[in-house]
């Protein structure tokens, strides 16, 4: 666009463009950019060169021009446009480059989450339900549903807990993607963003004389150039290239612009990811390749032999699994690594908020390393370590006594290990993907 309306004057003068939508982009990825500053600075660089292509018949020292750009928020050359844009562009990057953010913080704590190892306990309990019927001569009978559901909550009780969080995180998500779809929709701000520029540069040269008189009285006379000044004047040298731009007409479709569809896809997918750790143990217990079913109460295993399950459902949580009948497990020793995933997710969100508020959001510059940890998120608060814990690619530690038992597991109880997992991770690339 600034090709064909300006011609060879953008082309002299393109790499104050190019640094603008370089900065953008930057930001955008993770980069460490003020917005404002960086627009503020485009505006001072855009009205020195403009004031020097306006005013040919002088010559301006890097002194003269430093003094020149001092005056942009005091003469409001280009107009309102500079606040305006200012304001839908920081608002427009920042609800964007959040809420990718926080797409890929959900989709780590996800993945890290399916990778954590069952306990013991848990392995013991998943033994007893799915192989004991083939020991006992029914290898034909599934678990009762309620059993299975008391073994997975004993299984999952760690993982439960991040539901609180998780369902906070997805309502944050959810809000910030409401500014997607409003007026900060980043690809609506962004399409039009050359002709805003445009009509900036318009209203400078509407009002260059103003402006120019205004900078004479405030930096002093600039020494003429009397080599331009003999070969060209303004009107010739100006009003030949800088004319209004009459942009084409954008195609639109009912469904909006590619990032509404975009976005509303998202939406639906994060609501249903809602109150997703507390269900899982009924997702996993309502399949019907796990249990006999929900309706089969009376001819399925209940742990002991074909029979209904009587023990009543434990809630949800690892405190809640006290008295939990199938699992044992110690409500005293919280998984340390669900607990960071946890505080990831309690970080990312109260950024999501501020977000949503118009409030800029500090991110780890990633732009520069050649190997990034996958989210590209970062602080300077004593809270950070704890934030970044659950990037890492390798798996957390096992404790010494879970390596004694785990070693001296049957091959039954290391397959069981794995099933558990793989199902995890299954149901977790359904649901987040």
């Amino acid at each position: 666009m600034f090709v064909r309306t300006y011609g060879t004057l953008y082309m002299q003068n393109s790499e104050v463009f190019q640094d603008l939508f370089t900065e953008l982009k930057r930001y955008y990825t993770g980069g460490n950019v003020n917005l404002e500053e960086m627009l503020n600075d485009f505006w001072a660089r855009l009205l020195e060169r403009m004031f020097q292509l306006i005013n040919p018949q002088y010559h301006f020292t890097e002194d003269y021009l430093e003094c020149v750009s001092k005056y942009t928020d005091q003469l409001k050359p280009f107009g309102d446009v500079p606040r305006k844009l200012k304001v839908q562009v920081t608002r427009a990057f920042i609800a964007a480059r959040t809420f990718v953010q926080g797409l890929t913080v959900g989709r780590e704590v996800a993945n890290r989450v399916s990778k954590v190892s069952p306990t013991p306990g848990c392995i013991r309990a998943l033994m007893k339900m799915l192989y004991c019927p083939y020991c006992r001569g029914l290898p034909t009978v599934k678990p009762c549903n309620n059993y299975c559901l008391n073994v997975m909550k004993g299984c999952l009780a760690n993982q439960a807990d991040l539901d609180t969080e998780w369902n906070l995180f997805i309502d944050a998500m959810l809000l910030v993607a409401e500014r997607l779809e409003g007026p900060f929709n980043i690809e609506s701000v962004m399409d039009p963003i050359d002709v805003k520029i445009s009509e900036a540069i318009m209203n400078m040269q509407e009002n260059s004389m103003q402006v120019s008189a205004k900078v004479f009285q405030g930096c002093g006379q600039p020494k003429p150039a009397p080599a331009l000044r003999s070969s060209r004047s303004v009107p010739e040298n100006f009003n030949t290239r800088f004319r209004p731009y009459n942009p084409e007409e954008r195609p639109t479709t009912a469904a909006g612009t590619s990032l509404d569809r975009l976005v509303t896809d998202i939406k639906e997918k994060l609501k249903l990811s809602k109150k997703f750790w507390s269900t899982f143990p009924y997702t996993i217990c309502k399949d019907e390749r796990v249990t006999a079913g929900s309706l089969n109460e009376e001819d399925c295993w209940n742990g002991h032999t074909k029979a209904r399950y009587l023990p009543e459902i434990m809630n949800d949580g690892l405190t809640n699994q006290i008295n939990n009948p199938e699992v044992d497990v110690d409500i005293t020793r919280p998984d340390t690594f669900i607990r960071q995933q946890i505080m990831a997710l309690r970080v990312m969100t109260n950024k999501l908020k501020n977000a949503y508020n118009g409030n800029d959001v500090n991110f780890q510059d990633t732009s520069d390393e050649t190997s990034g940890s996958g989210s590209g998120s970062g602080c300077t608060d004593d809270i950070c370590p704890t934030e970044f814990d659950f990037i890492t690619t390798e798996a957390p530690p096992v404790d010494s006594d879970r390596r004694e038992v785990e070693a001296s597991a049957t091959q039954p109880g290391r397959s069981l290990q794995m099933l558990l997992i793989v199902f995890i991770s299954l149901v977790l690339q359904r649901q987040w993907r």
